[in-house]
């Protein structure tokens, strides 16, 4: 089993009255994790399911006379699935403002955050944490670095949900991936928001998948689906808010020639957008090796950033003569530029962004030194 770091930030926030919660897609082992740290836990617990139709009486109730008694004795409550539970965010209140010391623990999907569940209620009462699927900087904990290397491809092409990555038979990763994307990666969104059906969704997903790497046109999506430019815009929120995809926005400060109206969209999870377009092909046989390498490098690069806790603002860059930058971080008061280059022939010019920004720095993140970028290994 791959260590996770969150169990590491879990157990540095388990703070006195105060809840911890912990947000993913669905899939990604926040289940396996919580089961893990209880292994040795110091705290009295009690471990219940968000499924469980009592658990749903108790804390859905708001009744003190119901819920004090409920976790009477208690150091640690954890509750897993915890968005399934109704107005759990009340009864997280009622639990931390009422019950001197005690500490809790609860993982949710997207759900959480669509429905507006725990974002008031908990004000001041959280610590909110991310698990993604597995990071390269967590494989690197197992594998050595030459091994990770050499299995590059396979991440490229499978991505890191960890029933994939535990999986060592090709058919059978596509096979998984294929399973999520049918059976949970949509499942928040339509169990909770008027939207036309996954169908739309997903064909919405296709576009997206075809376009990685390219800034895109709200518009133009919702002339291709049949959508208005607001229902694009609402169904893109959606997506970022289930962990579908990531939202980049343009950097600009200096040049009225600079492009930051138009927004790139990335995948969470490489394996996922593989499986959304069915196409598994090696990489020498497609033609978007380089999207998918800068995919890859924006995801490895945000769960190092979210897993260290890293300070930073992330922008793309470009003006309206072409000159870009496929990554900027905006960190300490300065400005880092990256390039990702899969292909040694893919080589854009730093010139006009070094003029432009005389503090910056340029660096080109390529498969032999990708390690560095992605875990800050040197």
């Amino acid at each position: 089993m791959i260590p996770r770091i969150v169990t590491q930030l879990l157990t540095k926030s388990l703070d006195p009255n105060k809840v911890v919660l912990i947000y993913g897609p669905r899939q990604v082992g926040k289940t396996t994790l919580v089961n893990e740290y209880l292994k040795n836990t110091p705290y009295k617990y009690a471990l219940y399911s968000g499924d469980n139709v009592r658990i749903h009486e108790i804390l859905g109730s708001q009744r003190f006379d119901l819920i004090l008694p409920f976790v009477k004795d208690l150091e640690l409550l954890v509750l897993d699935e915890a968005q399934k539970i109704p107005n759990i965010g009340l009864a997280l209140k009622i639990i931390v403002d009422q019950v001197p010391g005690i500490r809790i623990i609860a993982t949710g999907s997207a759900s959480f955050e669509l429905a507006g569940q725990v974002g008031e209620p908990l004000t001041g009462r959280k610590w909110t944490l991310t698990l993604y699927p597995i990071a390269q900087l967590e494989l690197l904990t197992e594998i050595r670095e030459f091994d990770l290397k050499e299995r590059l491809t396979e991440f490229l092409l499978f991505g890191g949900y960890p029933s994939v990555v535990s999986e060592s038979v090709f058919a059978k990763k596509q096979k998984l991936l294929s399973e999520i994307v049918d059976s949970y990666l949509l499942k928040d969104i339509l169990e909770l928001e008027r939207v036309k059906g996954s169908k739309t969704l997903l064909d919405l997903l296709r576009l997206l998948a075809l376009q990685v790497g390219n800034q895109v046109s709200l518009t133009e999506l919702g002339s291709r689906l049949g959508l208005d430019y607001k229902t694009v815009a609402r169904y893109l929120d959606l997506l970022e808010k289930a962990f579908v995809i990531f939202e980049l926005r343009g950097y600009a400060r200096n040049l009225r020639k600079e492009i930051r109206k138009k927004s790139k969209y990335y995948f969470w999870d490489t394996g996922i957008r593989n499986a959304i377009i069915n196409n598994f092909n090696e990489l020498n046989l497609r033609n978007d090796a380089g999207a998918l390498w800068e995919n890859f490098c924006v995801i490895e690069r945000l769960k190092y950033q979210t897993y260290r806790q890293l300070p930073v603002n992330n922008y793309f860059w470009r003006t309206w003569e072409q000159a870009e930058v496929d990554w900027v971080e905006e960190r300490e008061g300065k400005l880092f530029g990256f390039e990702f280059a899969y292909s040694e022939h893919r080589k854009k010019s730093s010139k006009l962004w070094l003029q432009v920004y005389k503090e910056a720095t340029f660096s080109v993140v390529n498969r032999e030194n990708y390690l560095s970028f992605v875990t800050n290994k040197e």
